[in-house]
Protein backbone atom coordinates (compact mmCIF):
# COMPACT_ATOMS: atom_id res chain seq x y z
CA UNK A 1 0.00 0.00 0.00
CA UNK A 2 1.28 3.35 -0.86
CA UNK A 3 2.73 6.23 1.45
CA UNK A 4 0.38 9.27 3.31
CA UNK A 5 2.34 11.47 0.90
CA UNK A 6 1.64 9.45 -2.43
CA UNK A 7 -2.34 8.92 -1.52
CA UNK A 8 -2.10 12.41 -1.07
CA UNK A 9 -1.06 13.09 -5.05
CA UNK A 10 -3.55 10.26 -6.05
CA UNK A 11 -6.31 11.82 -4.50
CA UNK A 12 -5.12 15.33 -6.09
CA UNK A 13 -4.64 13.23 -9.81
CA UNK A 14 -8.69 12.02 -9.13
CA UNK A 15 -9.46 15.37 -8.25
CA UNK A 16 -7.71 16.90 -11.65
CA UNK A 17 -9.47 13.96 -13.84
CA UNK A 18 -13.01 15.30 -11.95
CA UNK A 19 -12.57 19.02 -13.25
CA UNK A 20 -11.23 17.63 -16.71
CA UNK A 21 -14.34 15.89 -17.24
CA UNK A 22 -16.35 18.93 -16.05
CA UNK A 23 -14.91 20.87 -18.07
CA UNK A 24 -14.83 19.14 -21.02
CA UNK A 25 -18.40 18.28 -21.14
CA UNK A 26 -19.91 21.87 -20.63
CA UNK A 27 -18.55 23.75 -23.58
CA UNK A 28 -18.63 20.07 -26.00
CA UNK A 29 -22.22 19.49 -25.18
CA UNK A 30 -23.14 23.36 -25.85
CA UNK A 31 -21.28 22.88 -28.92
CA UNK A 32 -22.71 19.85 -30.42
CA UNK A 33 -26.74 20.87 -29.19
CA UNK A 34 -26.14 24.15 -31.09
CA UNK A 35 -24.55 22.54 -34.06
CA UNK A 36 -27.75 20.15 -34.05
CA UNK A 37 -30.20 23.13 -33.81
CA UNK A 38 -30.76 23.07 -30.26
CA UNK A 39 -32.03 26.29 -28.78
CA UNK A 40 -30.37 28.36 -26.45
CA UNK A 41 -32.98 27.92 -23.51
CA UNK A 42 -32.77 24.45 -23.79
CA UNK A 43 -29.03 23.83 -24.51
CA UNK A 44 -29.08 25.89 -20.82
CA UNK A 45 -31.23 23.58 -19.28
CA UNK A 46 -29.30 20.77 -20.27
CA UNK A 47 -26.28 22.12 -19.10
CA UNK A 48 -28.00 21.95 -15.74
CA UNK A 49 -27.94 18.36 -15.63
CA UNK A 50 -24.23 17.91 -14.18
CA UNK A 51 -25.19 19.83 -11.41
CA UNK A 52 -28.71 18.60 -10.49
CA UNK A 53 -27.30 15.47 -9.89
CA UNK A 54 -24.28 17.58 -7.74
CA UNK A 55 -27.68 18.86 -5.95
CA UNK A 56 -29.61 15.29 -5.38
CA UNK A 57 -26.66 13.51 -4.04
CA UNK A 58 -24.75 15.90 -1.69
CA UNK A 59 -27.06 15.56 1.86
CA UNK A 60 -26.87 11.46 1.36
CA UNK A 61 -22.90 10.94 1.52
CA UNK A 62 -21.88 11.00 4.88
CA UNK A 63 -23.93 7.93 6.01
CA UNK A 64 -21.97 5.75 3.72
CA UNK A 65 -19.08 7.54 4.49
CA UNK A 66 -19.29 6.43 7.86
CA UNK A 67 -20.08 3.31 6.75
CA UNK A 68 -17.27 1.94 4.70
CA UNK A 69 -14.69 4.58 4.95
CA UNK A 70 -13.42 6.66 1.77
CA UNK A 71 -11.97 4.39 -0.75
CA UNK A 72 -15.18 2.69 -1.53
CA UNK A 73 -16.96 5.90 -1.54
CA UNK A 74 -14.59 7.47 -3.79
CA UNK A 75 -13.94 4.50 -6.31
CA UNK A 76 -17.60 4.10 -6.57
CA UNK A 77 -18.02 7.92 -7.50
CA UNK A 78 -15.14 7.80 -9.85
CA UNK A 79 -16.47 4.28 -11.91
CA UNK A 80 -19.77 6.11 -11.62
CA UNK A 81 -17.72 9.38 -13.83
CA UNK A 82 -15.87 7.03 -16.42
CA UNK A 83 -18.89 4.50 -17.15
CA UNK A 84 -21.08 7.63 -17.49
CA UNK A 85 -18.67 9.21 -19.66
CA UNK A 86 -17.93 5.96 -22.22
CA UNK A 87 -21.71 5.57 -22.70
CA UNK A 88 -22.16 9.05 -24.70
CA UNK A 89 -21.33 7.47 -27.83
CA UNK A 90 -23.34 4.83 -27.44
CA UNK A 91 -26.54 6.60 -28.39
CA UNK A 92 -27.51 10.44 -29.31
CA UNK A 93 -30.23 11.20 -27.42
CA UNK A 94 -30.81 14.73 -25.79
CA UNK A 95 -32.92 12.62 -23.09
CA UNK A 96 -30.05 9.71 -22.77
CA UNK A 97 -27.16 12.79 -22.64
CA UNK A 98 -29.61 14.67 -19.58
CA UNK A 99 -29.30 11.41 -17.59
CA UNK A 100 -25.63 10.76 -18.20
CA UNK A 101 -24.52 14.34 -17.58
CA UNK A 102 -26.75 14.17 -14.09
CA UNK A 103 -24.77 10.59 -13.30
CA UNK A 104 -21.09 12.35 -14.05
CA UNK A 105 -22.19 15.10 -11.50
CA UNK A 106 -23.37 12.58 -8.83
CA UNK A 107 -20.10 10.84 -9.68
CA UNK A 108 -18.25 13.80 -9.36
CA UNK A 109 -19.77 15.12 -6.03
CA UNK A 110 -19.39 11.46 -4.22
CA UNK A 111 -15.77 12.11 -5.25
CA UNK A 112 -15.58 15.40 -4.41
CA UNK A 113 -16.61 14.28 -0.90
CA UNK A 114 -14.64 11.78 -0.22
CA UNK A 115 -11.62 13.23 -1.14
CA UNK A 116 -12.05 16.81 0.29
CA UNK A 117 -13.04 15.31 3.60
CA UNK A 118 -9.97 12.32 3.24
CA UNK A 119 -7.56 15.78 2.63
CA UNK A 120 -9.34 18.36 5.47
CA UNK A 121 -9.15 15.25 7.81
CA UNK A 122 -5.87 13.95 7.64
CA UNK A 123 -3.71 16.97 6.86
CA UNK A 124 -1.68 18.86 9.54
CA UNK A 125 -3.53 21.83 11.05
CA UNK A 126 -0.23 24.03 9.89
CA UNK A 127 -0.56 22.52 6.41
CA UNK A 128 -4.45 22.43 5.83
CA UNK A 129 -5.09 25.54 3.76
CA UNK A 130 -2.09 25.22 1.63
CA UNK A 131 -3.37 21.44 1.08
CA UNK A 132 -7.26 22.45 0.39
CA UNK A 133 -5.11 25.23 -2.09
CA UNK A 134 -3.65 22.40 -3.76
CA UNK A 135 -7.23 20.81 -4.40
CA UNK A 136 -8.68 23.52 -5.49
CA UNK A 137 -5.09 24.39 -7.75
CA UNK A 138 -5.23 20.80 -9.84
CA UNK A 139 -9.18 20.76 -10.11
CA UNK A 140 -9.04 24.12 -11.79
CA UNK A 141 -6.18 22.72 -13.97
CA UNK A 142 -8.45 19.66 -15.33
CA UNK A 143 -11.55 22.15 -16.03
CA UNK A 144 -9.01 24.51 -17.85
CA UNK A 145 -7.39 21.55 -19.56
CA UNK A 146 -11.33 20.01 -20.63
CA UNK A 147 -12.60 22.73 -23.02
CA UNK A 148 -9.77 21.79 -25.25
CA UNK A 149 -11.18 18.29 -25.84
CA UNK A 150 -13.64 20.39 -28.29
CA UNK A 151 -11.05 21.06 -31.20
CA UNK A 152 -11.17 17.18 -31.45
CA UNK A 153 -15.01 16.89 -33.01
CA UNK A 154 -13.38 17.97 -36.06
CA UNK A 155 -11.68 14.34 -36.44
CA UNK A 156 -14.50 12.28 -34.61
CA UNK A 157 -17.86 13.82 -32.06
CA UNK A 158 -17.15 10.63 -29.89
CA UNK A 159 -13.42 10.72 -29.71
CA UNK A 160 -13.52 13.67 -26.45
CA UNK A 161 -15.71 11.06 -24.86
CA UNK A 162 -13.46 7.78 -24.90
CA UNK A 163 -10.34 9.69 -24.46
CA UNK A 164 -12.12 11.30 -21.32
CA UNK A 165 -13.76 8.07 -19.87
CA UNK A 166 -9.89 6.21 -20.41
CA UNK A 167 -8.41 9.00 -18.77
CA UNK A 168 -10.40 8.61 -15.63
CA UNK A 169 -10.51 4.88 -15.99
CA UNK A 170 -6.25 5.02 -15.38
CA UNK A 171 -6.71 7.98 -12.58
CA UNK A 172 -9.06 6.14 -10.93
CA UNK A 173 -7.25 2.52 -11.07
CA UNK A 174 -4.26 4.04 -9.08
CA UNK A 175 -6.49 3.84 -5.88
CA UNK A 176 -6.42 0.56 -5.82
CA UNK A 177 -3.14 0.70 -4.04
CA UNK A 178 -4.45 2.94 -1.39
CA UNK A 179 -5.18 1.70 1.90
CA UNK A 180 -9.15 2.50 2.73
CA UNK A 181 -9.60 4.67 6.49
CA UNK A 182 -12.82 5.86 8.01
CA UNK A 183 -13.43 8.71 8.84
CA UNK A 184 -12.39 10.44 12.54
CA UNK A 185 -16.14 11.16 14.52
CA UNK A 186 -16.06 15.09 13.96
CA UNK A 187 -16.40 14.61 10.37
CA UNK A 188 -19.23 12.21 10.48
CA UNK A 189 -21.29 13.80 12.96
CA UNK A 190 -23.64 15.26 10.68
CA UNK A 191 -25.43 12.28 9.33
CA UNK A 192 -28.66 10.94 11.15
CA UNK A 193 -31.96 12.85 12.58
CA UNK A 194 -29.81 16.04 13.67
CA UNK A 195 -28.43 16.25 10.12
CA UNK A 196 -31.07 18.61 8.96
CA UNK A 197 -31.14 20.77 12.40
CA UNK A 198 -27.11 20.66 11.63
CA UNK A 199 -27.58 22.46 8.02
CA UNK A 200 -30.02 25.23 9.68
CA UNK A 201 -27.71 26.21 12.16
CA UNK A 202 -24.42 26.10 9.91
CA UNK A 203 -26.81 28.23 7.15
CA UNK A 204 -27.84 30.64 10.17
CA UNK A 205 -24.40 31.13 11.31
CA UNK A 206 -22.38 31.26 7.69
CA UNK A 207 -24.79 31.96 5.00
CA UNK A 208 -22.91 34.67 3.63
CA UNK A 209 -19.73 32.37 3.25
CA UNK A 210 -22.48 30.53 0.92
CA UNK A 211 -22.60 33.28 -1.74
CA UNK A 212 -18.98 32.48 -3.26
CA UNK A 213 -19.38 29.38 -3.95
CA UNK A 214 -22.65 30.14 -5.66
CA UNK A 215 -21.24 32.85 -7.35
CA UNK A 216 -18.08 31.07 -8.78
CA UNK A 217 -20.93 27.88 -9.79
CA UNK A 218 -22.49 30.65 -11.67
CA UNK A 219 -20.20 32.03 -13.61
CA UNK A 220 -18.26 28.80 -13.75
CA UNK A 221 -21.49 27.07 -15.56
CA UNK A 222 -22.03 30.06 -17.52
CA UNK A 223 -18.80 30.60 -19.18
CA UNK A 224 -18.09 26.97 -20.07
CA UNK A 225 -21.95 25.92 -20.92
CA UNK A 226 -23.16 29.34 -22.56
CA UNK A 227 -20.96 30.98 -23.41
CA UNK A 228 -19.64 29.07 -26.55
CA UNK A 229 -23.25 29.53 -28.07
CA UNK A 230 -23.30 33.36 -27.55
CA UNK A 231 -20.13 33.81 -29.02
CA UNK A 232 -20.71 31.39 -31.94
CA UNK A 233 -23.90 33.35 -32.12
CA UNK A 234 -21.37 36.98 -32.25
CA UNK A 235 -19.02 35.73 -34.67
CA UNK A 236 -16.49 34.19 -32.83
CA UNK A 237 -15.53 30.35 -33.95
CA UNK A 238 -15.53 27.10 -32.17
CA UNK A 239 -11.71 27.20 -31.95
CA UNK A 240 -10.96 30.61 -30.53
CA UNK A 241 -13.77 30.49 -28.39
CA UNK A 242 -11.63 26.53 -27.11
CA UNK A 243 -9.01 28.96 -25.81
CA UNK A 244 -10.84 32.09 -24.90
CA UNK A 245 -12.76 29.73 -21.94
CA UNK A 246 -10.21 28.36 -20.62
CA UNK A 247 -8.60 32.29 -20.31
CA UNK A 248 -10.45 32.75 -16.77
CA UNK A 249 -9.61 29.29 -14.93
CA UNK A 250 -6.12 29.47 -16.26
CA UNK A 251 -5.72 33.14 -14.57
CA UNK A 252 -7.58 31.32 -11.41
CA UNK A 253 -4.44 29.08 -11.60
CA UNK A 254 -1.77 31.96 -10.85
CA UNK A 255 -4.11 33.85 -7.86
CA UNK A 256 -5.44 30.76 -5.61
CA UNK A 257 -2.25 30.52 -3.53
CA UNK A 258 -1.75 33.99 -3.35
CA UNK A 259 -5.14 35.12 -2.75
CA UNK A 260 -5.57 32.00 -0.04
CA UNK A 261 -2.11 33.51 1.95
CA UNK A 262 -3.66 37.17 1.49
CA UNK A 263 -6.69 35.88 3.23
CA UNK A 264 -4.87 34.37 6.17
CA UNK A 265 -3.38 37.99 6.58
CA UNK A 266 -5.81 40.48 5.79
CA UNK A 267 -8.89 38.53 6.27
CA UNK A 268 -11.40 36.84 4.20
CA UNK A 269 -13.78 39.40 3.73
CA UNK A 270 -11.88 42.36 2.84
CA UNK A 271 -10.73 39.57 -0.05
CA UNK A 272 -13.80 38.44 -1.01
CA UNK A 273 -15.41 42.26 -1.55
CA UNK A 274 -11.65 43.24 -3.52
CA UNK A 275 -11.86 40.24 -5.94
CA UNK A 276 -16.05 40.94 -6.49
CA UNK A 277 -15.11 44.20 -7.10
CA UNK A 278 -12.13 43.23 -9.35
CA UNK A 279 -14.67 40.81 -11.18
CA UNK A 280 -17.28 43.21 -11.70
CA UNK A 281 -14.58 45.45 -13.89
CA UNK A 282 -13.29 42.69 -15.81
CA UNK A 283 -16.75 41.67 -16.64
CA UNK A 284 -18.29 45.19 -17.69
CA UNK A 285 -15.39 45.53 -19.87
CA UNK A 286 -15.78 41.58 -21.51
CA UNK A 287 -19.49 43.59 -21.99
CA UNK A 288 -17.50 46.24 -23.78
CA UNK A 289 -15.13 44.29 -25.73
CA UNK A 290 -17.01 41.13 -26.48
CA UNK A 291 -16.88 40.88 -30.54
CA UNK A 292 -12.89 41.31 -29.81
CA UNK A 293 -10.74 38.26 -29.49
CA UNK A 294 -8.42 39.87 -27.47
CA UNK A 295 -10.48 41.78 -25.70
CA UNK A 296 -12.40 38.50 -24.21
CA UNK A 297 -9.57 36.52 -23.93
CA UNK A 298 -7.61 39.53 -21.67
CA UNK A 299 -11.06 40.00 -19.60
CA UNK A 300 -11.56 36.17 -19.26
CA UNK A 301 -7.77 36.23 -17.74
CA UNK A 302 -8.47 39.05 -15.28
CA UNK A 303 -11.64 37.54 -14.33
CA UNK A 304 -10.39 34.35 -13.84
CA UNK A 305 -7.18 36.34 -11.51
CA UNK A 306 -9.79 37.72 -9.04
CA UNK A 307 -13.23 35.89 -9.03
CA UNK A 308 -11.57 32.35 -10.07
CA UNK A 309 -10.72 31.86 -6.92
CA UNK A 310 -14.21 32.14 -5.14
CA UNK A 311 -15.04 28.73 -4.04
CA UNK A 312 -11.56 28.13 -1.94
CA UNK A 313 -12.15 31.55 -0.42
CA UNK A 314 -15.65 30.80 0.08
CA UNK A 315 -14.56 27.37 2.04
CA UNK A 316 -11.90 28.93 4.20
CA UNK A 317 -14.48 32.11 4.81
CA UNK A 318 -17.34 29.09 6.08
CA UNK A 319 -14.20 27.53 7.87
CA UNK A 320 -13.99 30.77 9.74
CA UNK A 321 -17.41 31.15 10.56
CA UNK A 322 -18.89 27.88 11.91
CA UNK A 323 -17.98 25.16 14.64
CA UNK A 324 -15.37 22.78 14.27
CA UNK A 325 -18.70 20.22 14.52
CA UNK A 326 -20.55 21.91 11.90
CA UNK A 327 -17.89 21.97 9.65
CA UNK A 328 -19.13 18.78 8.02
CA UNK A 329 -22.39 19.79 6.82
CA UNK A 330 -20.62 23.75 6.15
CA UNK A 331 -18.90 21.85 3.41
CA UNK A 332 -21.45 20.37 1.49
CA UNK A 333 -23.14 23.35 1.82
CA UNK A 334 -20.55 25.09 0.22
CA UNK A 335 -20.96 22.41 -2.81
CA UNK A 336 -24.60 22.69 -2.62
CA UNK A 337 -24.28 26.64 -3.30
CA UNK A 338 -22.44 25.69 -6.16
CA UNK A 339 -24.39 23.91 -7.83
CA UNK A 340 -27.27 26.25 -7.17
CA UNK A 341 -25.51 28.97 -8.68
CA UNK A 342 -24.11 26.42 -11.74
CA UNK A 343 -28.27 25.61 -12.14
CA UNK A 344 -29.26 29.11 -12.36
CA UNK A 345 -26.19 30.09 -14.53
CA UNK A 346 -27.33 28.50 -17.65
CA UNK A 347 -30.73 28.52 -16.89
CA UNK A 348 -31.05 32.03 -16.58
CA UNK A 349 -28.16 32.90 -19.05
CA UNK A 350 -29.66 30.81 -21.51
CA UNK A 351 -33.49 32.44 -21.48
CA UNK A 352 -31.89 35.75 -20.84
CA UNK A 353 -29.78 35.72 -24.91
CA UNK A 354 -32.81 34.57 -25.94
CA UNK A 355 -35.21 37.42 -24.72
CA UNK A 356 -32.78 39.75 -25.31
CA UNK A 357 -30.64 38.98 -28.04
CA UNK A 358 -29.28 42.36 -28.03
CA UNK A 359 -27.89 42.75 -24.77
CA UNK A 360 -24.48 41.65 -23.61
CA UNK A 361 -24.26 37.90 -22.04
CA UNK A 362 -21.84 39.30 -19.39
CA UNK A 363 -23.96 41.88 -17.90
CA UNK A 364 -26.24 39.22 -16.17
CA UNK A 365 -22.92 38.14 -14.28
CA UNK A 366 -22.41 41.88 -13.44
CA UNK A 367 -25.22 42.77 -11.92
CA UNK A 368 -24.59 39.09 -9.44
CA UNK A 369 -21.46 40.21 -8.13
CA UNK A 370 -22.59 44.10 -7.38
CA UNK A 371 -25.28 42.16 -5.39
CA UNK A 372 -22.78 39.92 -3.86
CA UNK A 373 -20.70 42.81 -2.98
CA UNK A 374 -23.24 44.29 -1.08
CA UNK A 375 -24.13 41.97 1.16
CA UNK A 376 -20.68 40.73 2.47
CA UNK A 377 -20.51 44.61 2.63
CA UNK A 378 -23.52 45.31 4.85
CA UNK A 379 -23.28 41.82 6.99
CA UNK A 380 -21.36 41.71 9.80
CA UNK A 381 -19.53 38.56 10.54
CA UNK A 382 -19.02 37.09 14.19
CA UNK A 383 -15.70 34.43 14.21
CA UNK A 384 -15.81 30.90 15.92
CA UNK A 385 -12.75 29.10 16.74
Amino acid sequence: MVSKKTRFWILIGLVTISGFSQGMLLPLLAVILEQNGVSSSVNGIHATALYIGILISSPFMEKPLQRFGYKPVIMFGGALVFVSLAFFPIWQSLWFWFALRMMVGIGDQILHFGTQTWITATAEEKSRGKSIAYYGLFFSIGFTLGPLMTNLLSISMYLPFVLSALLSFIVWGTMWWVRNEMPPGEYTAVHGASSFKRFGSAIQMGWVAFLPPLTYGFLEATLHGIFPVYGMRIGHDVTMLSFIIPAFAAASLLSQIPLGALSDHFGRKKIIISVVLGGIIAFTLAALFEESTIGLFATFAIGGLFVGSLFSLGISFMTDLLPKELLPAGNILCGMSFSIGSIGGPFLTGIFIDLFPGVSLFYTIVILLIIVLIVTIVKRTPHHN
